[in-house]
């Protein structure tokens, strides 16, 4: 809460977690508590359960993590939070960038195939766009695919 920006302060702030069990209850009596203190709106919400393609955690920020933590060799406990810590601290929002991108590309196919989740993760070329300096930071969704996708859903 003292790193978030005074500005934004009251504005509800969005936390999504996944199903697991040891995650707090998203109506938690102490977790709303401290959540509403100082002018704050922190809200928990769950994702749907079992959609590990619209989990943005399961879909590449604990692998891209896990790959930069794997590099190193840490010695106990301590040397494992020290080296988390720092690949953390390290993480470039380029990967969250591409990361978001393939969550959006798995969503549009999730409406383009009626709620399946059934396909291939769709490849974006997402290093070449990069290193052309031309990777978006969206992908758009026909409104066809929209559409259908808001009949299915009303059928």
């Amino acid at each position: 809460m003292e790193k978030w920006p005074a500005q934004e302060r009251g504005a509800t702030i969005f936390i999504q977690q996944d199903n697991a069990k040891t995650h707090a209850a998203v109506d938690d009596p102490v977790f709303c508590e401290l959540a509403s203190a100082d002018g704050f709106d922190i809200r928990l919400m769950c994702q749907p359960p079992n959609s590990p393609d619209l989990n943005i955690l399961d879909l590449g920020f604990f692998a891209s993590l896990q790959s930069v933590y794997q590099k190193t060799s840490p010695k106990g406990v301590a040397d494992i939070v020290q080296k988390v810590e720092e690949a953390y601290n390290n993480y470039s929002p380029n990967i969250s960038n591409r990361i978001f991108l393939t969550h959006q590309s798995c969503m549009r196919e999730i409406m383009r195939l009626n709620g399946s989740q059934h396909y291939p993760i769709p490849h974006l070329k997402k290093a070449a766009l990069e290193r052309k300096g031309i990777l978006p930071i969206s992908l758009t969704c026909d409104a066809e695919i929209v559409m259908q996708a808001v009949q299915y859903a009303n059928e």
